[in-house]
């Protein structure tokens, strides 16, 4: 976890802009591609203090590809089993060698690119609230990220409890990670507003003319 990233001043206005610009459904668990419904949280991305970190291990060459809000509460309360993240967000569909499947969630179009390219990348995840044991923090299995794509099925035989880390935060504080980093988490105990803001950089061009989608 990073020190905090962002001021108190800083949390109340994203919040804020969060919930004026967001329904009672998509309060329930997050919102895809949110930048593109709240502009203005692009400044957290850009921000000195993330910008730092992400140059630090892409190189000053990167861009966020992809944002995501996520909100864990009582009515959204869910658990994730381990995983990796696979897939990234791109204008449009373009069949290419190493690129698939395709997807589309909430219009958005999704594919699962070559390893290389997700080896390329690493995500911010930013804590708007602070995330005890209590309300379903992220756990992580260190070093995972070096083991290439690994079949979802097989992921529990690279999991070990014991040496899982749990991400607890304060609001504010930052969760860097790759994508391939296997992950989980479980469903809160005492649930309460989770907000994270999920973003996801890279510093390389796609193949055969596809696109970011924020690129």
């Amino acid at each position: 976890m990073t020190p905090s990233l962002l001021s108190a001043k800083d949390i109340s206005h994203m919040v804020a802009l969060i919930e004026d610009n967001t329904g009672p459904d998509e309060k329930r668990g997050g919102v895809r591609d949110v930048v593109s419904r709240i502009p203005q949280l692009r400044a957290v991305a850009e921000s000195s203090g993330v910008q730092r970190i992400v140059d630090q291990i892409l190189g000053t060459n990167s861009f966020v590809v992809r944002t995501t809000l996520f909100d864990k509460t009582d009515v959204a309360n869910w658990k994730v089993p381990w995983h990796q993240d696979v897939t990234i967000a791109v204008r449009e569909r373009r069949d290419t060698d190493g690129y698939g499947p395709w997807s589309q969630k909430e219009g958005v179009v999704h594919v699962q690119p070559p390893t290389p390219v997700l080896e390329g990348m690493v995500t911010v995840r930013i804590h708007l609230d602070a995330c005890p044991l209590t309300n379903g923090p992220l756990r992580v299995m260190p070093g995972t990220h070096h083991l290439g794509r690994i079949h979802q099925n097989n992921a529990p035989e690279h999991v070990d409890e014991d040496a899982a880390v749990t991400c607890i935060a304060e609001a504010g504080e930052a969760l860097v990670m790759r994508p391939l980093l296997l992950h989980a988490s479980s469903a809160a105990t005492q649930p309460g507003h989770r907000r994270v803001l999920h973003f996801d950089f890279a510093s390389g061009e796609l193949a055969s003319g596809l696109q970011w989608r924020m690129r």
